[in-house]
């Protein structure tokens, strides 16, 4: 007797997935446009629903380097679903393809707002970064369209209701994780840390959604700072610093969090950056003086506080931590 054929939603769609894991792809984007009618025909109003079957067609459309429809099955799903995790890295990955790579680019970083440790939309973000630079040069970044600004909602509800659209995406997170704590920094971090030196060398100059994505990111960096949450405010200042790194307050803010947590050099640093950017920043003087103190490089350290002390000569805290670092040049 001959198997039962697929008629119901679900039933077409448990076929699609089967004959996508059997590598028969343009097989199963026919189980999933069937899917769709009959879900369509029912005239349901399930938007998560339905977007999962254009997300799961469009990997079929990648697989078959059909990236045309690929694109356009992505932008469906995200239409009743923004923001979905894997349309966007698949649509990304299209145009990649394609090479459109700002645009692809701009998918990656938006996929980055919602997950920071997506390794695909990390490595793709960097490929796309020296791609447009290639190309454009030092002004790459005026050649961008604008990218979204993930809500905060749209975070907690990826981070707290995992579901088929992004299932996979969080255990991976959980296993970047754990593997990025055994080597001590995170895939973010390095990134920041390249992308940033590249910004820097090249002069260039951030959109206008970089710098208000920038600005809030920053502001929740200082919420976790109000929490005691210092590791997890660097991330969130290191994330701004990608966006734009023309903040000097960014940089003197997370040398704070490396003076808690005791990473003196680390301090150090930022609070030179910070100073290149605001040559009269009183906190990124203070912060790198009391570092500098800790690391017993007290008269880098005695610097710092009279240069403070020009600024604003009637500053209490640094007054005393003058006499400190004055009894230890003794």
């Amino acid at each position: 007797m001959a198997p039962k054929r697929p008629d119901s939603v679900e039933e077409l769609r448990a076929a699609g997935n089967q004959s996508f894991r059997n590598g028969q792809f343009a097989e199963a984007a026919t189980l999933y446009s069937r899917a769709l009618r009959a879900l369509q025909a029912q005239g349901s109003l399930d938007p998560e629903k339905e977007s999962v079957l254009y997300s799961n067609r469009a990997a079929c459309h990648l697989k078959d380097g059909n990236c045309t429809d690929c694109i356009k099955d992505c932008t469906s799903a995200l239409a009743l679903v923004p923001f979905s995790m894997k349309p966007l890295l698949r649509r990304a990955s299209a145009y990649e393809a394609l090479e459109k790579y700002s645009l692809a680019y701009v998918d990656y970083m938006t996929v980055l707002q919602i997950n920071d440790s997506v390794t695909s939309a990390l490595e793709g973000s960097s490929r796309m970064t020296r791609a447009l630079m290639d190309s454009f040069g030092p002004e790459w970044r005026l050649k961008l369209p604008s990218i979204p600004l993930v809500p905060v909602s749209v975070q907690k509800r990826w981070e707290c209701l995992p579901s088929e659209n992004h299932k996979e995406t969080a255990e991976s997170k959980s296993k970047e994780t754990t593997a990025a704590k055994s080597r001590g920094s995170s895939a973010l971090s390095r990134v920041v840390s390249d992308f940033t030196l590249t910004v820097a060398l090249c002069g260039i100059v951030p959109s206008a959604g970089d710098v208000e994505r920038a600005k809030v990111l920053k502001e929740e960096g200082n919420e976790l700072v109000k929490k005691g949450n210092h590791k997890q405010a660097i991330e969130k200042y290191s994330e701004s610093l990608w966006f734009s790194n023309l903040e000097s307050a960014t940089y003197s803010n997370r040398a704070l969090c490396h003076l808690v947590l005791k990473q003196y050099k680390e301090a150090v640093q930022d609070c030179t950056e910070a100073l290149k950017l605001d040559g009269k920043n009183v906190k990124a003087f203070y912060r790198r003086a009391q570092a500098y103190k800790a690391l017993k490089d007290y008269k880098s350290s005695f610097a710092d506080i009279n240069s403070l002390l020009q600024i604003e000569p009637r500053n209490g805290p640094a007054q005393k931590l003058r006499q400190e670092v004055n009894r230890s040049l003794k």
